[in-house]
């Protein structure tokens, strides 16, 4: 069966699915995106997602191209139409298609809206008993990381450093030697005394919306969670060490430059999260929280 996307307002085979060369999001990376988990037929955080969607498009004067249950009902339909149950559903929003100009184009230019879900087993992932091996590197983004935009080169080229070097991604670190975030995930530590740190929030990283919703299953479990910055050198003394995004929840961090944490082994703390994020999703843990910038 071909896999079917969502293009403004049609449903297509990838294979005949066309964005104009005029696209912004094509020229500029003029666009914003979200990526929704769907486990076992549950979107996970789908109302932190969409949230964070709007406020993204709002930071970059962009609009919603639909109403917000219409785009819930597209997600749903391009997960029926593919027969998925378990998928990551990857949503872009470009400002539109115009003659090409640094300046925005008029206010009333059709957006591109484009829905696409990958399938994705959340139940047998390797890492999550192997770990990751992190490299630390300079974060060369540009200032506004809070927003979720597709301007993902500095990213990706940071990911390929790491990986040529036997690495399985980076960390990236701030001018003053402090940890940022993951090219693609929250990076968080665990101390000798059970206290998790992560980056607190501010315009230097992309606050999670997986990262959201484990602050509030942190407090029930008793967990201490801080959120301030960290250096390479405290990761490296870190009892445990993990990442969390949409796509991973919790995975663990084994090695960092070189440095093993943990014995080499998945964190009981971070497994601990990890499993309260499953039930979470399922909706065994009330409802799913809003997500909110903080700045």
């Amino acid at each position: 069966m071909a896999r079917i996307i969502y293009l403004n307002g049609q449903y297509l085979p990838v294979s005949h699915a066309a964005i104009s060369p005029e696209d912004r999001g094509f020229l500029f990376g003029d666009a914003v995106y979200e990526v929704v988990a769907c486990i076992h037929g549950h979107l996970a955080d789908e109302t932190g997602h969409l949230d964070r969607l709007e406020r993204s498009l709002n930071e970059l004067k962009m609009r919603m191209p639909v109403e917000r249950e219409t785009l819930r009902f597209l997600m749903r339909e391009t997960l029926r139409r593919n027969k998925q149950k378990n998928a990551a559903i990857y949503i872009q929003i470009s400002r539109g298609t115009a003659k090409r100009d640094f300046k925005f184009p008029a206010a009333d230019t059709p957006q591109t809206l484009m829905i696409i879900s990958y399938n994705h087993d959340y139940d047998n992932h390797v890492l999550y008993e192997k770990g990751l091996k992190i490299k630390t590197l300079p974060d060369i983004r540009w200032p506004r990381r809070d927003i979720k935009t597709t301007l993902l080169l500095p990213q990706s080229y940071t990911k390929q450093l790491a990986v040529e070097e036997g690495y399985d991604d980076a960390w990236m670190v701030d001018d003053e030697g402090y940890i940022t975030e993951g090219t693609s995930n929250n990076a968080w530590i665990i101390t000798q005394d059970n206290e998790i740190i992560t980056r607190g929030v501010s315009t230097d990283i992309l606050n999670g919306v997986t990262r959201t919703a484990f602050k509030k299953l942190a407090e029930p479990l008793g967990y201490k969670i801080t959120e301030c910055s960290f250096t390479a050198t405290e990761a490296y003394e870190a009892k445990e060490a993990f990442i969390s995004s949409a796509g991973t929840f919790a995975v663990p961090v084994v090695n960092i430059d070189g440095h093993i944490i943990a014995d080499g082994k998945r964190g009981e703390m971070s497994k601990v999260l990890h499993d309260e994020y499953r039930a979470y999703v399922e909706g065994l843990r009330g409802q799913q929280v809003s997500w909110e910038a903080g700045l």
